[in-house]
Order: structure tokens, then C-alpha cells, then sequence
């Protein structure tokens, strides 16, 4: 494909690199080499490159589909669900960086390169990161630098210092910077003292102090600069054991939710009973529990379930979901980061080169979706109508299972009073109300109050 040409078929993330693009057929995700890449593609894979990168699950499994000389088709290993940058936890975007590293490092020692060190590269599967552009690879050419070096800063190595300092919640601005955030923020960003760590001024200050000269001198020549390979491993084993090393103290509102929530031992085993009786009966192979803060009530029915995604708001939720994954193995279990009241947008040219968390939600197609303890959130601190809340449900749900706090809940209680000279306005937030607005789009299959609450179980499907 000429980068003047199109192919309807296309992936819309992947219109960008000549060396080839991914496409579907029918409901298959394949991806196309172009003879530009064959060189590289075969030196690959006599290299064993990618046979070890895969078998070490480094790099996403794929199989030789068709051969011509046009071009040659790869099929990718399916992902059930992609999940980006501005949606990890500080720990899954650490291990993203890592497994960077690591895939570019193994690559060196074969005679190849990362040509590319973009965040948007990793995902989530079986409960791992996992390096999904098979055409990321080139020839090391003999005291050539890392050319993606630069890349990896914006995309992994700045974020990351950045949330040490500010939160994780810093990983937004992969949404408006997909290209990576770039030099000048990130230093600008970063306490003074950052500058006497000689890894952060060396990878990041003195980075954008060049950066930014050269940009003022549009005349200087560009020079070619020679790196050893020793001294590209050495600037890799620096990379990977500083962010190795980094942590983050974050203390959120909902980080420890369990500890401070209103159920009593019984109505929380009650209601993770209901949970439990009612996902074994509709024996769902997909499941999304949104704003399922640690997963808790995900976990009551994870052995039941082949996928399992658990979204909340809260970064430091969703890192202790995704560390309990990992220490468990739980491979079916997906944590990522999702503010229902701002769900993700597709972002890049077109907006469409990332998709929209909705059109994600939408592919995905859960089986069952979850919604516990978030309706009054969504109601009172968002002030969205029951029948807004229903409608995005509706945009990806099949089978609803949502849980209604009444007004005499503490918690509800609680947003009510906050909302002060107002408190009459939230009147409608009642019983028959969330029936009502719900009834335009689900409905009602079942409904249990749960014993020693004021909350109720809904059991819906879609209209």
C-alpha cells in the first residue's frame, strides 16, 4: 500500500507505518506485510526473534496466513479488549515500560532495533503487558543510536517520573499528547532537585534543553551521532533499573473503599450471593463490572467467567486489582482506569486512530455488565438523569446487573446533604424514578433487596 493510497479495509490506527497495516476480515484482525518490510520480516524469523520473543510472551503469537509477492498476512493472536496508556494503573504502566526495554534489549542482542518505542505498542492480555506491533523492528546499523530513544522519554520514561511527583492520574495527558508529552512540559513539570539526579538530567533536562535549541536554531545542521552498542545497553540497563526502582504514594478516595464502606460482614456476603446465583445462571463468556473499584465482587464469580474486565476511577484502585491479578494469576482478569461520567474519547487523526472507550465497550460486547454501588454516584455527584445512566449502558450492555442505593442509604445520605440549597432538586432520586428512566431501555428481569441494607439488586436486559 503507497502512502497515498487507502484500503477501506484498514485498521485506522494503522495508516502510518510503510511497512505494512493491519486490517479485518470479516470479524478477524489480520495483519499485512509489504515488500518494503520482507527483508526485515525474514531475517526476523530465521533469527528466531520472533519465535523466542513470543514464546516468551514478550510479543503477541501470530501465524503466516498468505504469502505473494505483494505482500505477506500475518493473523495476530486475538486480544479480547485493547486497553491504552491513559488508562493504566502507575504499576501497569511501570511494567509496560519495562517490557519495553526488555523487547528492545533481547533485540540488540539479535542485530535488530525497536524503530519505534510508542506506549501505544503494549497492552494488556492474560493478565501481562504485551508488545503487539510485530513491524517495530529494523536492523542495528553498527554505532547507530537507539532512534526511538527519545520516544520511549515521552511515552514511558517522562510519565512515569511525572506521576512519582504529581500522581498517576498524569497519564491523562497521553490523550491529548499521543505522540508522547512532549520535552519542554515534562522538564518544566519536574521539582529543581530532579536536575541533581544524574538519570533524570541526563534523560530528561539536558533532553529538552537540546531539544529546545535546536528548535530555536532552524539552520544548524543536523549531525550524525555515534553510540557503541555497549553504550546503547548500558543507557537501556540504566532506563530499566531506574524505573525498576520507582514508586508512588498515592492516597485516594476510593483506594481503600472496603475498609471504609457501609455493609455490614452479612449484607456483604448477601450481597456477593446474589452476584453469584445470578451471573451462574446466565453463564456469561464476557464480563465488564464497572466501577469495580479492587474487584472484590469480580473475583466472586471469576472462576465462572472466561474474560473479566473490572474498571474504576480511582488509579490506586485499579493497581491493587491489577497487583492481586498478578500475585493470584489471574489471567482472566483485566483492570484498567474509566470515568463513567468522561468515558475515554477516540483521540488522533480523525479522532479514530484510538477508539472511544464506548466503541471498545461496544466490540467487546459483554455478555453481562456490573454496576454496583455507582448509580448514585452517577445520579448525585455527576447529576446525570436515570435515563442518560441508562442509555450508556445501553450502548454496550446486553444483560444489566445494577445495584440501587435508596435514599435512606448512608452513603446517599451523605451526597444528599452536599448538595445543600439543591437538596430539593435531587427529590426525583427515588425507587420508582430509577424504574422508570431505566424502563426506556432495559427490562426488569428480577429484583432483590439485599438483607441488612437499603440497596436493592436489579437484573436487566436490553430492550
Amino acid at each position: 500500500m503507497m502512502l497515498n493510497q487507502i484500503d477501506s479495509t484498514a485498521h485506522e490506527a494503522s495508516f502510518r507505518d510503510p511497512s505494512g497495516y493491519m486490517f479485518y476480515d470479516g470479524d478477524t484482525l489480520r495483519r499485512q506485510i509489504n515488500p518494503i518490510y520482507f527483508k526485515q520480516y525474514a531475517a526476523l524469523k530465521e533469527k528466531g526473534v520472533f519465535k523466542t520473543l513470543i514464546k516468551n510472551k514478550l510479543l503477541i503469537g501470530h501465524q503466516e496466513t498468505a504469502v505473494t509477492e505483494h505482500g505477506i498476512v500475518i493473523t495476530p493472536d486475538p486480544i479480547p479488549f485493547i486497553t491504552n496508556p491513559y488508562e493504566w494503573s502507575f504499576e501497569q504502566y511501570k511494567h509496560a515500560a519495562l517490557h519495553t526495554l526488555q523487547v528492545h534489549k533481547f533485540a540488540l542482542s539479535k542485530g535488530f532495533i525497536l524503530k519505534d518505542a510508542s506506549a501505544y505498542n503494549i497492552t494488556f492480555h492474560k493478565g501481562k503487558p504485551i508488545f503487539i506491533d510485530t513491524l517495530s523492528f529494523d536492523f542495528y546499523e553498527e554505532g547507530s543510536p537507539w532512534r526511538a530513544y527519545k520516544q520511549f522519554i515521552t511515552h514511558f520514561f517522562g510519565p512515569l517520573v511525572l506521576a512519582k511527583y504529581h500522581g498517576a492520574k498524569i497519564f491523562q495527558m497521553m490523550q491529548t499528547h499521543i505522540d508522547g508529552i512532549p520535552m519542554d512540559i515534562i522538564a518544566s513539570m519536574l521539582p529543581f532537585k530532579t536536575k541533581l539526579s544524574p538519570t533524570l538530567y541526563t534523560n530528561i533536562h539536558l533532553l529538552a534543553k537540546a531539544e529546545g535549541k535546536h528548535n530555536k536554531d532552524y539552520n544548524a545542521e543536523t549531525k550524525a551521532i555515534s553510540l557503541s552498542l555497549k553504550a546503547q545497553n548500558n543507557i537501556i540497563d540504566s532506563l530499566f533499573n531506574y524505573i525498576k526502582k520507582l514508586t508512588i504514594e498515592e492516597n485516594t478516595e476510593w483506594g481503600d473503599y472496603y475498609t471504609k464502606t457501609n455493609y455490614e460482614k452479612d449484607a456483604f456476603t448477601n450481597k456477593a450471593l446474589v452476584i453469584k446465583e445470578w451471573v451462574s445462571l446466565l453463564q456469561p463468556k464476557k464480563l465488564i463490572d464497572i466501577g469495580g473499584n479492587d474487584g472484590t465482587f469480580a473475583r466472586e464469580v471469576l472462576s465462572d467467567v472466561a474474560d473479566v474486565l473490572v474498571t474504576d476511577i480511582d488509579p490506586e484502585a485499579v493497581g491493587q486489582n491489577y497487583k492481586q491479578a498478578s500475585k493470584n494469576k489471574e489471567q482472566n482478569m483485566l483492570a484498567f482506569v474509566c470515568d463513567v461520567l468522561q468515558p475515554a474519547p477516540g483521540i488522533g487523526f480523525n479522532n479514530t486512530e484510538r477508539e472511544s472507550l464506548l466503541k471498545r465497550l461496544e466490540k467487546y460486547a459483554p455478555d453481562v455488565t456490573m454496576a454496583l454501588a455507582l448509580i448514585h454516584h452517577i445520579t448525585l455527584s455527576g447529576n446525570v438523569p436515570f435515563v442518560k445512566s441508562a442509555q450508556f449502558f445501553a450502548s454496550f450492555a446486553h444483560t444489566l446487573i445494577i445495584e440501587f442505593p435508596k435514599r435512606e442509604d448512608s452513603w446517599v445520605h451523605s451526597l444528599l446533604i452536599r448538595k445543600r440549597e439543591f437538596i430539593q432538586h435531587f427529590d426525583f432520586y427515588n425507587e420508582a424514578a430509577f424504574e422508570e428512566g431505566y424502563a426506556t431501555f432495559f427490562t426488569i428481569e428480577k429484583k432483590k433487596s439485599i438483607e441488612g441494607t437499603e440497596r436493592i439488586m436489579y437484573l436487566m436486559k436490553r430492550k
